[in-house]
């Protein structure tokens, strides 16, 4: 039994859609979540800048005893995950967006990728697209903006559908059949899409996946925690608490504030 926590963290609330699906599968363990909201966006910051804030993210958790990280943002995994693991002694696991599964899936050949710039833009990500997307055509959109509106609450503002439809417009137009959703901020935008997308538009988000990778690690190491116990679910913002508590909807958690 190792009852040590769960780390994760992400510039903000979006990793919260990452925790609901490891707290969901793995219900007895316990976590520790870090919402980097004080720095949020990742997706239009500077390579340099990312890694100094998963490095800072990684030390904090790992003061907090985690047995494995969990880099619950797109941005930071393609920008500071291959660093994070030379360096440091626990497993990590990253998340990147779901190309591999559309492009197999997909009956047009043609999916569309909404994601921030850092993950666009990262080699990790043109890597990833090269090897897993050929023959297909990935029509990507920087959802610029879209960070910001849910980082304030804002998800179903007129502000955030009129975004939305400028981003999904050129996919649409393109005859996609699958949309990536590459930042994990972007699960809560789902209600939203599905009004907005036709309905053989199918959505992939990175969640379920990360979650059964996690637990596979965990029983590669021998970390799951067998107990039974109550898992201790504690949450940690450098901004608004009510904002992130909004997004966590276990009665069990505890929110507070961090100032790092």
């Amino acid at each position: 039994m190792n009852k040590q926590p769960i780390g994760m963290f992400d510039s903000g609330v979006g990793g919260t859609s990452i925790w609901k699906e490891i707290h969901e599968l793995m219900p007895n363990e316990n976590t520790i979540y870090l919402a980097d909201s004080l720095n949020a966006p990742y997706g239009e910051k500077s390579e340099k800048d990312i890694l100094e804030l998963s490095i800072k993210n990684t030390e904090i958790l790992l003061s907090r005893n985690c047995k494995i990280i969990v880099v619950a943002c797109n941005t930071a995994t393609t920008n500071a995950i291959d660093y994070l693991r030379a360096n440091y002694k626990v497993p990590f696991i990253g998340i990147e967006p779901a190309i591999k599964p559309a492009a197999l899936k997909s009956k047009s050949k043609t999916v569309g990728i909404l994601a921030t710039k850092g993950t666009l833009s990262s080699s990790l990500f043109h890597s990833t697209s090269e090897n897993h997307a050929s023959g297909i055509k990935v029509v990507e959109r920087e959802g610029t903006g879209l960070v910001n509106l849910i980082e304030t609450g804002k998800v179903l503002s007129l502000e955030t559908k009129k975004l939305l439809e400028e981003y999904l417009d050129p996919m649409i137009a393109a005859g996609i059949d699958y949309l990536v959703l590459g930042c994990t901020h972007y699960p809560y935008l789902i209600p939203i899409l599905k009004e907005m997308l036709p309905d053989n538009v199918k959505i992939i988000d990175s969640g379920e996946a990360v979650a059964l990778q996690t637990k596979a690690v965990l029983e590669q190491h021998k970390l799951l925690n067998l107990s039974m116990g109550k898992s201790n679910l504690e949450f940690y913002t450098n901004a608004e608490i009510a904002v992130l508590s909004s997004f966590v909807d276990d009665k069990s958690t505890t929110v507070s504030f961090l100032d790092f």
